[in-house]
């Protein structure tokens, strides 16, 4: 087909997203997850080494602010290290890593559909080291932190971060995505409030500027 003019010549858009589902390194990364509390959760029942594997599991791989604070001695060499991306790994429960894994799943395939798997799992790690990074520096409470939370909220900053940087460069107004900062900060005061206070908001606020921080510069993506 052929425009005379071509002044009148439609806009062109950008191609959709694949609809597929999420890539293999996503369900490989989850799985991983799915694995070791699938196990956790058959050592709680008593069908798996006793009733204890989760209290190991825990003390060995959690994130400990005490251990930032340094009010407390390492188990292990190289601990206080590894907490950063091992408590990413563990969670408190099915319901628990179910929530974070349709997160990662979901926004996942998008951000690999634009970055690539380097680029997917790096923003996961960095944003599991920056949510572990925060909750070492704001909270002061003295129990574990665990959960891939402070990564998938990573994602949710990175989605934004795009969002923000698409509608600048259109001119376009920037209320959703500012209503979407809202929603988070919004569902994190609730889930807050309904755990009485058993919710690692810091290890989410962490993720979540990290995941911007990302969005914005090494993993800003194909143009849209």
């Amino acid at each position: 087909m052929t425009y005379p003019d071509p002044d009148r010549r439609p806009a062109a858009r950008p191609a959709p997203l694949s609809q597929s589902g999420a890539p293999g390194f996503l369900w490989a990364l989850v799985g991983v997850m799915a694995a070791i509390e699938l196990a956790l959760t058959a050592s709680d029942a008593g069908l798996l080494g006793g009733r204890d594997l989760r209290s190991l599991a825990y003390l060995y791989g959690a994130f400990w602010q005490p251990l930032v604070a340094g009010t407390v001695l390492p188990i292990y060499s190289g601990q206080t290290v590894a907490m950063y991306v091992t408590h990413a790994f563990l969670h408190g429960g099915l319901l628990h890593l179910a929530m974070n894994a349709v997160i990662l799943l979901s926004l996942g395939k998008v951000i690999a559909a634009r970055i690539g798997a380097f680029g997917t799992l790096s923003v996961f790690f960095l944003s599991a080291i920056a949510g572990g990074t925060a909750f070492g520096l704001i909270s002061s409470g003295a129990g574990p932190m665990i959960g891939a939370s402070g990564a998938a909220f990573g994602f949710f900053g990175i989605w934004n971060a795009w969002e923000f940087s698409l509608r600048r460069r259109r001119q376009m107004p920037l209320r959703p995505v500012l209503a979407t900062a809202a929603g988070l900060t919004l569902a994190n005061i609730a889930l807050f409030v309904f755990l009485g206070g058993g919710l690692a908001w810091e290890a989410h606020f962490g993720g979540y500027v990290m995941g911007w921080l990302a969005g914005l510069t090494f993993a800003r993506g194909l143009p849209r």
